[in-house]
């Protein structure tokens, strides 16, 4: 017995095609959604490459200027005995450009980046410093934006040395009279014996011979004769000149 085969309904037939239809473009969607998840995800790699550079060109830079800091204070120490010298290396001067940069190089590999060629320069105007330039070691990975995976991030920084002392003057001797001072005593058996002369003259001779220093209100008086680089109290290469980033 043959059974009627089963009728569907035209809209039955409107719903498959329109299902078959939506198809392609629920998938073209899908697809171009996790695409630009994936660009995104690209985007962000690459920003987190930049930041890392960023750091690394930081660093690098902070770390010449560091060691030039650290020279000029050998310098300085060095140079007790010429107060000619002492004015110059106050402000920063004297000190290996090559030997900071090297220093720099020893930061940036750190933090995973490397000076770019010739990219730790000395600052050309009038102040003491660094411009460093530096890359990424690595790429930035396999990503859905072709050839970045081998791209390599740069960063640049500048920092510098900002002096912090100044060399305190001497006391003034004492001059003449302003009006206000007691009379001299008469000669008389009361009176006591005078120094002899120049007995203070070489104590104010050796004393005019220090570095005196004024660091930011702090003050500093360094004995060429006796100098104590590992004493406590005397100045660390921190308390003469800063170290900061600048534009």
């Amino acid at each position: 017995m043959n059974l009627p085969a089963p009728r569907i309904s035209r809209a039955a037939l409107r719903t498959c095609r329109d299902s078959g239809q939506a198809l392609p473009i629920y998938i073209t969607v899908v697809a171009g959604l996790l695409f630009l998840a994936f660009a995104y995800f690209a985007v962000g790699q690459a920003g987190a490459a930049r930041n890392g550079a960023q750091s690394a060109a930081d660093a690098a830079a902070l770390a010449a200027a560091q060691d030039a800091r650290d020279q000029v204070r050998e310098a300085l120490l060095g140079s007790l005995d010429e107060p000619a010298d002492w004015p110059v290396l106050l402000e920063g001067q004297r000190y290996d450009a090559v030997r900071a940069c090297l220093a720099a190089g020893g930061f940036a590999q750190r933090n995973d980046a490397a000076v770019a060629g010739d990219g730790c320069r000395q600052l050309s105007d009038d102040r003491q410093g660094f411009t460093v330039q530096v890359r990424t070691t690595g790429g930035m990975g396999a990503s859905v934006i072709p050839g970045t995976e081998n791209e390599q991030a740069k960063a640049r920084a500048t920092a510098v040395i900002e002096p912090k002392c100044a060399l305190r003057p001497d006391e003034e001797p004492g001059g003449g009279g302003t009006g206000d001072e007691p009379p001299e005593p008469e000669p008389g058996a009361g009176d006591d014996p005078k120094p002899e002369p120049g007995a203070g003259d070489k104590d104010k001779d050796r004393d005019s011979r220090h570095l005196n220093l004024m660091c930011d209100g702090q003050e500093w008086s360094i004995d060429p004769e006796e100098p104590d680089p590992a004493h406590p109290d005397f100045p660390r290469a921190a308390d003469l000149f800063s170290v900061k980033l600048a534009d």
